[in-house]
């Protein structure tokens, strides 16, 4: 859920930090978007083995998994759709248009329009608008996956050796993700129709995850071969992973520039969103990739009604979140096309009611998929995830109202909603 409210307070966040939980493996975080391929240590997955009972032989046995080894796609998930998206439109809720009979500006629109989109109209020659907002996102499914249970296989090294290879260690991952992100903005009308708007957004990031493991012995019949210690020394099957962060920081920086080209009972209008790859990429506060949207608008008037129409292309630079946080190795973060159509009804004079259907059509971008688990021993099965460059289409819904107070005041209030499970969703 999205909930937005325009306000100039903003809850200072706390330093980074990581979780303990008792009787956990609890990993040491230093940057969230390695947090997963740091949940299990430098060394991966490796379970205890004889070398850890006195007088016993050494045995080294490490699991590797797709997961862990492409967690960085899921940082990639996390970070597109916190840049991508809807911020609360950066142009004033009054908009202005000059009136040569009588030398003066005059009120072009009674709404006060949308709030995640765009209208045709600018705010007027030599005026400023000044805005505050609050969005809080909290994740539960990526691509229809319940962040709550994300299942992942780990083989052991070499396990096309057979014997005590076959063994796997299954997981059960538990993700939670929680973003706050406080957007200031400033819009000046250059001229009649040309406006330049500035976005700022300042975010606080919290991220967990609990990795609850388990040794299948399908080469095995010793218990001594792959293990886990129990806290009373004893040896056991099952061991609980956990790691946790936080950042907090300026996000990536939102130039844009929009102007009027059609002036009649529809409008139209072209906007350019530039955006600067401000927000450190590695604590997840930013896309580290420079961006521009080039976008269209249209919108009209129907006495109360005005409805509105956005489309427009998102090119993205490159990123380490595209390719290896983990190595540094960077590669092109996914580009996507986005359009919106909606309306704002003019209640009074006092009170807007908005509402917008979102939509992204993202290309070549990391997607995780459910896929069953194959043992090596012919019989056994697990549900596993693997990731797959596929584009893909998702749609999200908003409604909300604006309310004026003090004559040049707005609060406004919105929810932000998903219509289908495509993606990373709140």
């Amino acid at each position: 859920m999205l909930r937005r409210i325009c306000v100039l307070v903003f809850l200072l966040a706390g330093e980074r930090a990581w979780a303990q939980e008792p009787f956990n493996l609890s990993a040491q975080v230093n940057e969230l978007a390695t947090l997963l391929t740091d949940l299990y240590g430098p060394d991966g997955l490796v379970v205890d083995s004889q070398a850890t009972l006195p007088g016993e032989q050494s045995h080294s046995a490490h699991f590797t998994s797709h997961f862990q080894s492409n967690f960085g796609q899921f940082a990639t998930a996390l970070v597109n759709q916190l840049v991508s998206a809807p911020k609360p439109s950066p142009a004033s809720g009054f908009t202005f248009e000059f009136d040569p009979t009588v030398g003066v500006f005059h009120r072009s629109t009674q709404s006060f329009g949308p709030i995640l989109t765009e209208r045709a109209e600018t705010i007027g020659a030599n005026h400023i608008a000044f805005g505050a907002a609050y969005q809080r996102f909290t994740f539960d499914t990526i691509d229809g996956l319940d962040l709550q249970k994300v299942p992942a296989v780990f083989e052991h090294d070499n396990a096309q050796l057979l014997g005590g290879r076959q063994d796997l260690v299954t997981t059960t991952n538990s993700i939670e993700g929680r973003v706050n992100q406080f957007t200031s903005f400033l819009t000046l009308g250059v001229t009649d129709s040309f406006d330049v708007s500035v976005a700022v957004p300042i975010i606080s990031n919290e991220m967990k995850v609990i990795s609850k493991a388990t040794i299948q012995r399908l080469g095995t019949t010793d218990p001594l071969t792959h293990f886990f210690v129990l806290p009373n020394g004893e040896v056991g099957n099952e061991r609980t992973f956990t790691a946790a962060g936080s950042s907090a920081g300026i996000g990536d920086v939102t130039v844009r520039m929009k102007n009027t080209v059609l002036r009649r009972h529809a409008n139209l209008a072209l906007a350019l969103d530039v955006r600067i790859p401000t927000g450190n990429e590695m604590d997840l506060l930013g896309s580290g990739a420079a961006g521009l949207r080039p976008f269209a608008i249209w919108s009209s008037k129907f006495g109360q009604l005005s409805p509105h129409v956005n489309i427009g292309y998102q090119w993205n630079g490159s990123s380490v979140l595209a390719g290896s946080p983990a190595t540094g190795e960077s590669a092109d973060f996914p580009d996507d096309i986005t359009y919106a159509a909606g309306a704002d009804i003019s209640v009074n004079s006092h009170l807007t009611i908005a509402f917008d259907l979102l939509g992204r059509y993202v290309m070549n971008a990391n997607r995780l998929v459910r896929q069953d688990f194959h043992a090596l021993n012919g019989t056994s099965v697990f549900p596993n995830i693997v990731f797959e460059k596929d584009s893909f289409a998702s749609s999200r819904g908003a409604a909300g109202i604006k309310a004026s107070f003090l004559n040049n005041f707005l609060l406004d209030l919105n929810l932000l909603f998903a219509l289908d499970d495509r993606g990373l969703v709140d």
